[in-house]
């Protein structure tokens, strides 16, 4: 239970339950352990890049990276050997589960910004904003927190248009891992196990688009993150 009190004109006082502040520190203690085990699983994995990361380290300006929420495990440690020097800040979902994955980027240095289309949507869209005026890039899983999987919700789109920043589509292709019965079929690598990084080429996208321009824009770069998935062929076909 909160509650909020007004003092005055500009002062206010927020009261948090016992029970409210013993959950966020079981989840943010949870999520720290979290990273550090995906930190030791991390040293374990044989990486493969496809992709000029390069050229995309050697960028002044801050970049969009967007990934199905699938992939994600492992992509904390991943980020922080392929940019060891960039800044970037997590979009993650305003619940517990949110709080545990911010605690877990934490351990890579990595922020997070809490926050959906459903809830505190408006509040995440400015600190992101915010985040990428600082020169800090921004990381997306464009169909979480909740599916459809694969689906690309137009979020991104709509904060690419705003920032002007461009978007990388990055694909985490695990060669041999667990698959939960989740709703998005979460994967987990094995150990010891290869796993390849592709990014693809940056996309911009038009600051003014109409409504089939921006599903044009939404559907460009949801088919481009399904490249070379091997469980999408009740969505797109086989050849996709």
């Amino acid at each position: 239970m909160r509650l909020s009190c007004k003092l005055g004109a500009e002062r206010s006082i927020t009261l948090t339950s016992d029970n409210q502040i013993r959950t966020s520190r079981k989840a943010r203690v949870s999520g720290k352990l979290g990273g550090w085990l995906i930190r030791i699983l991390g040293m374990t994995l044989r990486r493969e890049v496809i992709g000029n990361v390069s050229e995309l380290n050697a960028r002044d300006q801050p970049i969009i990276h967007v990934m199905w929420h699938n992939q994600i495990l492992a992509a904390p440690y991943l980020w922080r050997k392929m940019y060891p020097r960039r800044e970037c800040v997590v979009l993650t979902s305003a619940s517990k589960d949110g709080v545990v994955l911010a605690s877990a980027v934490k351990v890579f240095k990595l922020g997070a910004v809490h926050g959906s289309s459903s809830r505190r949507g408006a509040a995440a869209i400015v600190a992101l904003r915010r985040a990428s005026k600082n020169g800090k890039d921004l990381v997306f899983t464009p169909d979480g927190p909740r599916g459809p999987r694969y689906q690309l919700q137009p979020g991104v789109i709509k904060i690419a248009q705003t920032t002007g920043l461009p978007i990388v589509a990055m694909r985490i292709d695990y060669l041999s891992c667990w698959t939960l019965k989740t709703w998005d079929r979460f994967r987990i690598p094995k150990p010891f196990s290869k796993v390849r990084i592709i990014l693809e080429e940056p996309i911009t996208v038009p600051r003014r688009l109409h409504d089939e321009e921006f599903e044009k824009e939404r559907l460009r770069l949801e088919k481009c993150l399904l490249q070379d998935i091997t469980d999408c062929e009740e969505k797109y076909g086989s050849d996709h």
